[in-house]
């Protein structure tokens, strides 16, 4: 996309110099003006010339259009596949493109995971609505997306299980990111108490692992095992 971008811009800018100098040279030197003026042939190849920067021109601009519209349409389509439409947050497909980063290989130092699981969802469905579930999850993925930044990946890995992913991290940033939660979870309870937000998770970091998929699988039995 931005070879594409820079070939047309070139190619503008070429276009540019090359119509700044033959009009130069056009309106500088008198005679050659004169001998256009005079000579219709040579009028007619001027006009030609000229007509055929502006179709160039205007063909420049509707391909600059053209690629406009591919680059929405581009993320409309990446948004649709990595991105999960009730949450806002990365979908299954973009967990599983983390997770590939690193299977069939030794995990580097300062990587880990926290997996967390909405325990009230079921309740809240039952008791309020699916529709009350769905703004529960919107709430709780807006808090992980505001905790994250700065830390890690996060992205919803199905139903009301959550991960998140520490790169080239250390076990502070992890601690940082889980009370930014807390704190922000205490401010959503206290505005709704009727409709809380209850949740569970398990951490793993840097463990004794043969891949990524152990770790988290580890980070998820911790959810209801702390000492897995």
């Amino acid at each position: 996309m931005k070879k594409f971008s820079r070939m047309k811009i070139a190619q503008l800018v070429l276009m540019l110099a090359f119509m700044a100098v033959c009009a130069y040279l056009l309106f500088v030197d008198r005679g050659l003006f004169h001998d256009v003026a005079q000579q219709e042939d040579l009028k007619m190849v001027c006009g030609m010339l000229w007509g055929c920067f502006a179709l160039s021109f205007i063909f420049i601009f509707m391909d600059f259009g053209m690629f406009s519209d591919y680059n929405r349409v581009y993320r409309e389509l990446d948004y649709a596949v990595y991105s999960d439409p009730l949450s806002g947050l990365a979908n299954r497909n973009c967990c599983d493109a983390i997770v590939e980063k690193y299977l069939n290989r030794p995990l580097p130092k300062g990587i880990g995971c926290v997996m967390f699981d909405l325990t009230n969802i079921r309740h809240i469905n039952e008791t309020y609505s699916h529709m009350a579930g769905n703004a529960l999850i919107q709430d709780f993925s807006n808090i992980l997306k505001m905790a994250s930044v700065s830390l890690c990946f996060v992205g919803r890995n199905g139903g009301n299980k959550f991960l998140a992913v520490f790169e080239d991290s250390s076990p502070d940033q992890v601690d940082k990111f889980l009370l930014r939660i807390e704190q922000k979870v205490k401010t959503h309870n206290a505005s709704d108490p009727d409709k809380p937000i209850e949740y569970a998770y398990g951490v793993a970091f840097d463990e004794k692992v043969k891949n990524i998929a152990e770790m988290i699988a580890l980070a998820n039995r911790r959810i209801t095992d702390p000492g897995a």
